[in-house]
């Protein structure tokens, strides 16, 4: 029986995992889970599953404990930050699935990597700021990463079964290729792109995700956040990934070999697939999800990046060739800038820009310690604050 610790149990992932882990009550024990807004949804969880433990926002905890004993629950309620370390660290847990989005995710999962855990990674955030550190501390403590998002998930089934073991290039690994929807604005000019709404951006057209998660999809930032967490998981440099727009969502991505094979990873688009995958793994369990229908298939569309229309994409590869700090600065303005979109402060093409800002006020410094890292990361959330009225607009 595996313990797991739910770290974002309301949010997209985090649903999508309950899924599968209550499909399989003699396999996984839900230890612990945690959740922000959506509190009344985490109180549901824990009617279904009676956690050991319960972390919700420090203004929360009281209430939301009261309100376990009045249903008569035992489950100690942790608080905030430091409560989400400590479930991450628990002794009891065996497995971490890491779904925080955003920098709010990078503690708690680095928390779990220093304990040794194995940590199901879908929080991309914590490998793009910290990804020379986060990888450090796992070799340091033995932790067993396995990635979660679509893409990585897909790269890590086409690899070969020990591909740790050696540097890709000499396992006859060429390139690897993420895939990306292109989001819901595909084939747009940035001249259609200046009057998007939020609404608009958040209506992906073949996954079903939370709002940050849909703008950075719109965006292509999501793609350049993969992009950098990918160059961390696999250690490859940035120039051996690339990036193929295919907007049907069903190769999740491909390895390309030096002998000219390339093996892609097939699927319908649902979470559920990879996280099966790598909570299971190295075996196979059911998912829940329907099998693909090869009869139904249309065609299998692949284009290239519209660069000029979404350039968050370069800003992406241009932090990772920065190195240091860059990718958490990156982080930061985009999180920011995304934030101020949905609440229509900014127009959507002023994502990229603020980012872009961002990144240029800033100076990049190397990134080994984690307290300089974060305050790194407050200092270019407050610089990207100071540009949004330059870039305001109504929507």
């Amino acid at each position: 029986m595996k313990r797991v610790a739910l770290l974002g149990a309301t949010g997209s992932i985090g649903e999508s995992s309950l899924d599968v882990l209550l499909r399989h009550p003699d396999r996984y024990q839900i230890f612990g889970v945690s959740g922000h807004q959506r509190l009344d949804r985490l109180f549901d969880i824990c009617l279904a599953t009676r956690p050991e433990i319960a972390v919700v926002p420090d203004a929360a905890a009281l209430a939301f404990e009261q309100r376990l004993r009045h249903a008569g629950l035992t489950t100690q309620v942790l608080a905030g930050e430091a409560g989400l370390m400590t479930l991450a660290q628990q002794a009891q847990v065996d497995c971490v699935i890491a779904a925080i989005v955003g920098a709010a995710g990078l503690l708690p999962t680095l928390a779990a990597v220093e304990q040794g855990k194995q940590v199901l990674l879908a929080n991309k955030e914590a490998l793009v700021m910290s990804g020379a550190l986060f990888m450090d501390r796992a070799g340091r403590s033995g932790a067993q990463l396995l990635p979660l998002d679509s893409e990585h998930n897909a790269i890590f089934q086409c690899l070969p079964t020990h591909w740790k073991q050696a540097p890709l290039a000499e396992q006859g690994i060429t390139q690897l290729l993420l895939t990306a929807s292109g989001g819901p604005f595909r084939g747009k000019s940035r001249a259609q792109l200046q009057s998007v709404t939020p609404e608009q951006a958040i209506a992906h057209p073949n996954w079903s995700m939370g709002q940050k998660i849909s703008v950075d999809s719109a965006t292509l930032m999501n793609k350049g956040l993969e992009l950098i967490e990918a160059c961390w998981l696999f250690d490859l440099p940035q120039e051996q990934i690339d990036v193929v727009v295919h907007p049907q969502s069903i190769i999740h991505s491909m390895v390309r070999y030096t002998d000219g094979s390339v093996l892609a990873q097939m699927g319908q688009p649902d979470m559920r697939t990879p996280i099966a995958h790598a909570l299971a793994w190295p075996e196979r369990i059911d998912s829940g999800v329907a099998a693909l229908d090869f009869m139904q298939l249309s065609q299998l569309e692949f284009q290239a990046p519209d660069h000029q229309a979404f350039p968050c994409l370069n800003l992406a590869r241009q932090a990772m060739s920065a190195g240091g700090t860059a990718p958490a600065i990156l982080n930061a303005a985009n999180e920011v800038a995304v934030e101020a979109f949905l609440a229509r402060q900014i127009p959507f093409l002023a994502i990229a820009e603020l980012v872009e800002r961002t990144l240029a006020a800033s100076s990049v410094q190397a990134a080994n310690d984690l307290d300089f890292l974060l305050s790194e990361d407050r200092q270019a959330r407050q610089r990207a604050q100071q540009l949004i009225p330059h870039l305001s607009t109504t929507l």
